[in-house]
Formats: C-alpha cells, structure tokens, sequence
C-alpha cells in the first residue's frame, strides 16, 4: 500500500490509506460505470413514465420516485464515496460533509418505501380487488410522505456531522453528543427502518400475491383478455421481486458492515479493511443502476421506452412504441369470470390495471 506524507510541527505524518496508482485506476473505472449506467438509466426511466400518459399508473409513480433517488443518490454521492474511501481523507468542506452524511439515507430510505408502497398496492389490487385503488393525487402524497419521514430519519446525520483535523489528514465524521444514548443504537433504528422491517413487510406482501397468482387455477372459460391480464399481472409480480431481491443482495453487505463496525471497532484496524470497504461500497452503490436494466429486460413498454430513447444508437434494434401511447384503463370491462360464483382469483383480475 501507497502511502503520502505530511508535516506538522517538524513531525511527518504518513497517510497509510493512499493506494498505487493502479488500484486507483480500476476501482475509478469501476465507481465511473456505476454513476453512468445509473444516471443514464434512471433519467431515461423517469422520461418513459413523464412523457406518455399511458406510463402515468400508480406503480410507475412509484418507480419515477425509486429512479429519482437512486439517480441522486449515485449522482450526488458515489464518487465522494469512492474519493473518501480511497484516502480516508476529507476534500469537500462542513457543508458538503453534512449531506453526504444525511443524503444517501434519505435517499435508500426513499427507494425502500417507494418498493413498499408498491408492494402493498399489488397486494390490495390482488387480495382486495373490489377495494378502490390509489388516484395519482394521493399516490403523489404518498410520495411526498415517504422524503418527509426520510429526511427526519436522515436529520440527525446532518445535524452531527463534522469535520476534524487528525496527523496528516481532514475527516468527516459523526460528532454524537456525550449526553445522547451511544450511537450503535441509532445504526441499529436505521438498519431497522431502511431494511430489514420493509424487506419483511415487502417478503410477506409478495408472498401472498405469489400464492394467489401462481397458486389457483385459471378458470377454464376464462377469455383470452383475461389470461393475458393475468400473464400481465404475474410479470410485474416477477419484475419487481428480482428488483426487490437485487436491493436486498446489494445492501446486505454494507448493513453488516457498519453494524460490525460498531460493536467491534477493534477489527477493523487491519490493513485489509480499505478494500473490503471499496467493495462493499462499490456493491451498495451499484443497486442504483440495475434496475432500470430489470425493466428493459422485464417489462414490454419499458423496453419500448428505451428503443425510442436510444434509437439513434446503431446498436439498438428498432421496434415500436405504440404500446407507450396506448390509452390507459384503469379497469377492465367486466368479464363473465367476474359474476358472483367467480372465483378469488377471477375477481382480482377483473380491476387490475397494466404496469
């Protein structure tokens, strides 16, 4: 490992984090991809839902709100992450050491509920299908709840963030008052709203759609508008269980990560710990570029929407885009499948609307 000197008082300070040139290079390269692909991606997500109506459902609101964060968050924070973590030295001031310090939990806070909320409306449109569904006006409140409580969640990271002078370097840290309970239990409240208590809300959501959309039997004189509304309604089921699972394989490390950190400071004294950080890091930012990959590679009118977007590209396939303008309906037109003797299954289906 690289090391760079500094001298204070005639006593020279060497800043053990520097790395080779070389390292640097690949893990630039590395944390670059991240913030192209999810920028890139999550812009042209929030254009297909913006610019056609036909995208504008209570779900793609959702998911115009989980592209946002995760645009901002890999925008915003994922090269000071990489900068940081390469030198465990501070370049950017108080001002911007307190945003990184409360923007990206605002921001995973916002992406988690945002795949919640959208959890819980494919469960009250499957299991209570005769129960009204969200309009967009209360869909955009929902939203507007959801950075609301994020940004209290996230406040005291801004409020204690400071930065210090230490041998050699500037850092950027969380000065928790002496008098408040330790800090561990904070991480703990966090680990606690952000991921583990929405995961197991989304696991059980999911798990009782899964159940009624793959477990009954599709009617036998069921039409053909029917069985295509349902092959429509299990793909977004699947779409948005791998986005889910995706989330939860990428976060994991890092959770485990900090909380190990602070209840065992002492193993991370190791010389090692700089590139286990790097890599769970670079792990946790790369969620916000996968999922607008999922939807090209899951979902019709996304992947329409990525055509027209880049249709310029050589190297994209030319299609059509007429399934983006089609006109919504919010319900379907009643179905003989849907009189009182139909089944469960049957009346969901039957006021479902397309993702």
């Amino acid at each position: 490992m690289g090391s760079s000197n500094d001298t204070n008082n005639g006593t020279i300070y060497r800043n053990q984090f520097v790395q080779p040139v070389w390292k640097i290079v690949l893990w630039a390269i590395a944390y670059s991809c991240i913030v192209i692909v999810s920028v890139v991606g999550n812009i042209t997500v929030i254009w297909i839902i913006v610019a056609h109506k036909r995208m504008r459902t209570v779900t793609n609101y959702f998911l115009l709100n989980l592209a946002f964060a995760e645009a901002s968050m890999s925008a915003f924070n994922t090269v000071i992450n990489f900068t940081y973590g390469m030198h465990n030295e501070w370049y950017f001031g108080l001002d911007y050491c307190r945003f990184h310090n409360f923007f990206p939990i605002a921001a995973v806070f916002a992406s988690i509920y945002s795949m919640t909320a959208i959890a819980l409306d494919r469960y009250m449109a499957i299991i209570h299908p005769l129960q009204q569904r969200m309009s967009s006006t209360e869909t955009k409140v929902v939203v507007g709840v959801i950075w609301v409580l994020a940004l209290l969640l996230a406040f005291p990271q801004y409020y204690y963030s400071n930065t210090a002078e230490v041998p050699g370097r500037v850092v950027c840290y969380i000065d928790w008052p002496e008098y408040t309970v330790d800090d561990p239990v904070y991480y703990v409240c966090v680990v606690i709203l952000i991921y583990s208590f929405p995961l197991l809300l989304m696991g059980c959501a999911y798990l009782v759609v899964g159940l009624t959309l793959w477990a009954s039997e599709i009617p036998g004189d069921s039409s053909d508008r029917y069985k295509e509304q349902l092959t429509a309604k299990r793909k977004v089921v699947k779409m948005m269980i791998v986005v889910v699972c995706t989330f939860a394989i990428c976060w994991l490390p890092y959770h485990v990560y900090f909380l190990l950190h602070q209840f065992f400071p002492e193993m991370f004294e190791e010389t090692y710990i700089q590139q286990v950080y790097l890599g769970i890091m670079w792990l946790a930012m790369s969620s916000t570029m996968y999922n607008p990959i999922i939807y090209c590679c899951l979902n019709d009118r996304f992947r329409a929407g990525f055509k027209q977007a880049f249709h310029c590209c050589p190297c994209v396939p030319q299609g059509s885009y007429e399934g983006l303008e089609l006109k919504s309906t919010r319900y379907l037109q009643t179905q003989t499948s849907c009189s009182v003797g139909c089944s469960r299954l049957g009346k969901a289906f039957c006021s479902l609307s397309l993702l």
